[in-house]
């Protein structure tokens, strides 16, 4: 008798409790997919894939602690735990349709960028397709992506502009990154230069309109 063929096992890292919770339920009628665990936020999702090594991990891209960027570049960086697995193949599941996030992604490592709003039956059809070893990116977007605008921020200037488009001040932000004020008063000058912003809130709006923060 041939043993059942094996489940694409996922991990999912989603903020909201609900709809988690609803994900979850929906791709466990997949007769082919198994959910091992969910996590509420991006650092418990590396500690879980580094601990589990799912075959993919489901990851939205603003979440708390470590966003989902950040999550896809350290697991590409890293191999879980377990011996002989290789690192998770990422989707990137957001409601941002914007291409300055899809490129961030792929840079990132995801193999994977798919739309909330897209219908279920296209998430499962995604999780083959990256299993697989092939890519499952929204049409729409990937066009887009085409004629985008080339990123202009160092990823210093995106890590302390976005910190100061929530309102840290420069203090704050030099304290956390190991930095002196005026390196960060500097880093500041270069991207709201770059972007041809007013001040410090402009360029983070300006940047996270584009996709880039």
């Amino acid at each position: 008798m041939s043993a059942a063929p094996k489940k694409i096992r996922v991990l999912l890292a989603e903020d909201q409790t609900m709809l988690r919770g609803a994900l979850a339920a929906l791709l466990e009628l997949e007769s082919d997919i198994s959910v091992i665990a969910n996590a509420p936020n991006g650092r418990e999702a590396l500690r879980l894939a580094r601990q589990l090594a799912p075959d993919i991990v489901i990851t939205d891209i603003e979440m708390p602690e470590m966003t989902g960027l950040e999550l896809a570049a350290a697991l590409k960086e890293s191999a879980p735990a377990a011996a002989g697995a290789k690192p998770p193949r990422i989707i990137i599941l957001t409601t941002f349709a914007r291409a300055g996030y899809l490129r961030r992604a792929l840079d990132a490592g995801a193999r994977g960028y798919l739309l909330k709003d897209s219908p279920a039956s296209e998430l499962a059809e995604a999780i083959r397709r990256v299993h697989a070893g092939l890519r499952a990116v929204d049409p729409a977007l990937a066009a887009e992506a085409w004629s985008a605008e080339d990123d202009p921020l160092t990823d210093r200037e995106r890590q302390i502009l976005q910190r100061a488009g929530d309102g840290r001040t420069s203090a704050d932000i030099a304290a956390e990154l190991h930095l002196s004020e005026g390196t960060v008063r500097n880093y500041l000058s270069e991207a709201i230069a770059k972007l041809g912003a007013a001040n410090r809130v402009d360029a983070a709006r300006i940047a996270r309109s584009r996709g880039w923060l």
